[in-house]
């Protein structure tokens, strides 16, 4: 068994116009003092990370991780979340997703395509110059709009979709391959990719392809219903990437799990700090430390009650709290008898009687 990595921070949520939020170092010399080991960064804060210059210049990467190690941290993963997410885009969804994209590309949707493909595919350079395994994003999404139709849904359109997914996806997924760095979707509602049954329904499309991946957020699966702790037996071979997010679903004769259309504070199922919400991770950090997990535990924050920085020091302190340290040796080893093939026969009453008998 391995010991998981972390508490590593994902840094979307803190990113500011103001120190120490609006320089690497400054983020860096924050997420130290609070007991962050990694930072999980994302890629469209230039100004933070330059994704060019990290897929091209091994001397800026070595740089990086050299400021970054002054403060005794790691990148855990790079992000490419939001150019992710311009992979695939329904028309229904233009207008709100193009301000992700780059002015000069706005309106022009093959374009905008087209640059978030390259920009996904630079962060797998970007990843084997700093030397990472795994990298967080989300699949983009064609069929969303369907997500529960009415008239019912027409099975040859969620064919298409995800066929088209996946021929968008696959040549990313090579690149990825090529460079030894796996692609961890985050399952997210509003993704095509949110739960098991999408997620397996991509992988068949994607010819099983070892770089398709998950990366686990269970507070995305608490409000929708799934089974976390089972979703972990199941594909614990796929999750290589883990966001410490929790969240709690409130019954009530109002609203359900879509929300109502209502601000965060007054839905049914909302964000919640770590250790705030309905989250199991005692149970989530047991299955993960017994399946042999090998990345990071990260603190992504969202919260609709707490303050952003209480959070972060909190859910610093949260996952250490949380992570296991694994055995080395079992707890009964000191009881352990002699394993020789006689002594085993003669505990079974078989002795002197032949093994062909």
């Amino acid at each position: 068994m391995k010991t998981l990595k972390g508490p590593g921070i994902f840094l979307s949520q803190f990113i500011g116009s103001e120190a120490p939020f609006n320089s690497l170092e400054g983020l860096a010399k924050w997420a130290s003092a609070l007991g962050f080991q990694a930072l999980q960064i994302p890629c469209n804060h230039p100004a933070i990370f330059d994704l060019q210059r990290a897929a091209t210049s091994q001397t800026y990467c070595d740089e990086l991780l050299g400021l970054l190690k002054h403060y005794g941290l790691s990148i855990s993963e790079l992000s490419t979340h939001l150019e992710g997410q311009l992979i695939a885009v329904h028309p229904a969804h233009d207008v709100a997703f193009d301000n992700f994209a780059p002015v000069h590309l706005r309106g022009d949707r093959e374009a905008r395509t087209a640059w978030a493909t390259e920009q996904v595919k630079l962060a797998a350079v970007a990843s084997k110059n700093l030397g990472l395994k795994a990298h967080a994003t989300f699949s983009g999404s064609l069929a969303w709009p369907y997500v529960y139709p009415w008239p019912p849904h027409n099975p040859q359109l969620l064919e298409e979709a995800f066929a088209e997914l996946a021929r968008r996806w696959l040549p990313i997924l090579d690149v990825f391959d090529e460079h030894g760095v796996d692609v961890c979707y985050e399952l997210h509602p509003g993704e095509d990719l949110h739960d098991g049954a999408t997620f397996e329904r991509f992988l068949a499309r994607v010819n099983h392809h070892p770089r398709c991946n998950i990366l686990f957020d269970p507070s995305h699966l608490l409000l929708q219903h799934i089974d976390y702790l089972q979703f972990i037996d199941i594909y614990h071979n796929r999750i290589k990437a883990f966001h410490v997010k929790d969240a709690e679903y409130l019954a009530n004769g109002r609203t359900g799990v879509y929300g109502g259309y209502l601000k965060w504070i007054d839905r049914a199922g909302r964000f919640r700090s770590p250790g705030d919400g309905q989250v199991d991770f005692k149970g989530i950090f047991s299955k993960l430390a017994q399946y042999d997990y090998e990345g990071w535990a990260v603190l992504e924050w969202e919260c609709c009650l707490k303050d952003a920085e209480t959070g972060a020091r909190e859910g610093a302190q949260f996952i250490r709290n949380n992570i296991i340290p694994v055995a080395k040796r079992a707890f009964d080893d000191f009881a352990a008898q002699d394993g020789s093939d006689n002594s085993v026969r003669a505990q079974l009453g078989l002795t002197g009687e032949s093994k062909n008998d």
